[in-house]
């Protein structure tokens, strides 16, 4: 395919999120990725120490540079300036237009400058709507953002920088799907969703799902979605989960300057920190006595440093997860940090069937189920929904119902080998398997049916009336003549046993006699096939 500039491709996906490149006039860039954000002009943190940490792409402000440097910035242009030869993506004053209210300079005035300087991904001047509660503010953010845009379109001259467009609508999301849905009708190379950072500091985590969803489902999948001011460990991985693929942040200096200190869970303060349970080279090289004895200009730097090195590292777990189909557990994991999230969590567990779009049909390890949020994965959802249309229904004596325990190859164990090589055909094998219910043998072998790990909860909160309702379907449209259960699982037993009282079948108990004992209960089944026959 033609790699050339604004060409975004996708190497791996898991949920919505994917490990991509995309192409600029400095390089490539892998996504997901993080732009560190960095002063134009005081940078508190050498540059060559934020590629040294491996990040080839930072964010800095286009506006700053203009009011400080005006046509001498044109001159030098902006790699020059910052002292970096990898992508930098410039941010045109949304952010100060959001904390003063308004800018001095026109967007189509914006754009030029942007292009002038030879940034590499250059952003819209947008109205930005921030945490405003105000629908008629909201509403006109989207309108100016949106105009800006066009004019932004209208003006732009090089063919070699990679444009955003930015989404606004803030706390209300149909004017989030209504601002992407319009921005996306214009030649954008990255749309861009802002205002989500004071929806993140009231941790209000919840609707920022909301947001996203609102977002990415109104914008081009074949394009990437950048979260503006969004890169903290704690929401980068829900964040990737439902599509976004580009991030900036100044948390790292922010922070450093606070005397706070990254983890993988959130922030700790210095004179609160007990141990540097981090393996980065400044936890490594220094001893927590040391930084926190230094004076404060470099304090900030080794805090910061550390900083980057966690945040790299998280994007790096992250990409890791989804070549490995294991974005939902670390997700999962990450969101158990603080309740909020876990709110966050339990929000997009009600997406299942928009974040299937970007979930394998089969993938190399098996799923692992641990509550019943994880019920709602993207594989259990395909799965319930190639059960229900297996069933052909054919009318046959015998319907069999076989509790077998999950570490086990149903297929493959002793009762399935000697109750199938009789070729008898004049009955329905089903298995019970918490997760899924009652599965045909037929297709018990098709990803994930079989390749499924569950904990015990799963197999207590089975729901028996559930059971009942569908092994009453199942009877009435396949016409059988008898059911037989068979319990080869302990675990099993009660729900089997519960079941056969209710609806007046024979239970064959094995869970207690071992594995030797599977021919026993297969053989007794052919047994009672034989005699149906002879009749």
């Amino acid at each position: 395919m033609d790699r050339g500039r604004g060409c975004f491709e996708v190497k791996a996906t898991d949920l919505l999120g994917r490990v991509g490149r995309l192409y600029t006039k400095s390089g490539s860039l892998e996504t997901p990725a993080l732009l560190p954000v960095v002063h134009p002009l005081n940078q508190e943190l050498d540059v060559d120490i934020i590629k040294k940490i491996g990040f080839k792409a930072i964010m800095t402000n286009a506006y700053i540079t203009f009011k400080r440097l005006g046509e001498a910035a044109q001159k030098r242009g902006i790699h020059s300036i910052i002292g970096f030869d990898g992508v930098i993506m410039t941010d045109s004053g949304g952010y100060q237009m959001l904390e003063y209210g308004d800018v001095d300079i026109a967007p189509a005035e914006m754009a030029s400058f942007e292009e002038s300087i030879g940034t590499d991904i250059a952003i819209v001047l947008d109205r930005p709507t921030g945490f405003s509660r105000n629908r008629a503010f909201a509403e006109q953010t989207v309108k100016e953002t949106l105009k800006a845009a066009e004019e932004t379109i209208a003006v732009r001259k090089r063919q070699d920088l990679l444009w955003v467009g930015p989404i606004q609508g803030g706390l209300f999301t149909d004017l989030v799907a209504e601002s992407a849905r319009k921005t996306s009708t214009l030649p954008f190379d990255i749309h861009a969703l802002g205002s989500p950072t004071e929806v993140m500091k009231s941790y209000n985590f919840q609707h920022l799902v909301k947001m996203i969803i609102a977002a990415k489902t109104n914008t081009p999948l074949n394009k990437p979605l950048h979260l503006f001011g969004a890169g903290h460990p704690l929401t980068m991985p829900i964040a990737v989960a439902l599509g976004c693929d580009l991030f900036d942040s100044a948390s790292y200096i922010l922070y450093a300057k606070d005397d706070r200190y990254l983890t993988p869970h959130g922030t700790i303060r210095l004179d609160e920190l007990i141990e540097l349970a981090c393996p980065c080279p400044i936890c490594t090289q220094y001893t927590l006595a040391e930084i926190k004895s230094s004076d404060k200009a470099e304090r900030i730097k080794l805090l910061a440093t550390h900083n980057l090195y966690l945040l790299q590292s998280e994007v790096k777990r992250i990409k890791q997860a989804i070549f490995e189909g294991r974005l939902w557990d670390a997700v999962a994991l990450k969101c158990r940090s603080h309740p909020k999230l876990w709110s966050a969590f339990e929000e997009m567990t009600r997406h299942s069937k928009i974040l299937e779009d970007g979930t394998p049909l089969f993938k190399p390890k098996a799923v692992n189920l641990y509550s019943k949020e994880d019920l709602r994965r993207p594989e259990v959802s395909r799965a319930y929904a190639k059960i229900k249309k297996s069933f052909k229904f054919e009318e046959r004596r015998l319907l069999i119902l076989a509790s077998i325990t999950s570490e086990e190859r149903w297929l493959a164990t002793p009762f399935c080998k000697h109750l199938l090589k009789e070729g008898f055909k004049d009955y329905q094998l089903l298995f019970l398997s918490p997760p899924y219910r009652l599965i045909p043998a037929e297709i018990s072998e098709i990803y994930p049916l079989s390749q499924t790990l569950y904990s015990s909860s799963l197999t207590t909160n089975l729901s028996t009336k559930s059971l009942e309702r569908d092994l009453k379907r199942i009877l009435k449209l396949g016409r059988y003549k008898q059911l037989i259960a068979v319990c080869l699982n302990k675990h099993l037993h009660s729900k089997l046993y519960a079941l056969s009282r209710r609806l007046n079948f024979k239970l064959l108990d094995y869970c207690k006699q071992g594995a030797s004992k599977q021919l026993q209960a297969a053989e007794q089944i052919l047994q009672i096939l034989r005699s149906q026959t002879q009749v």
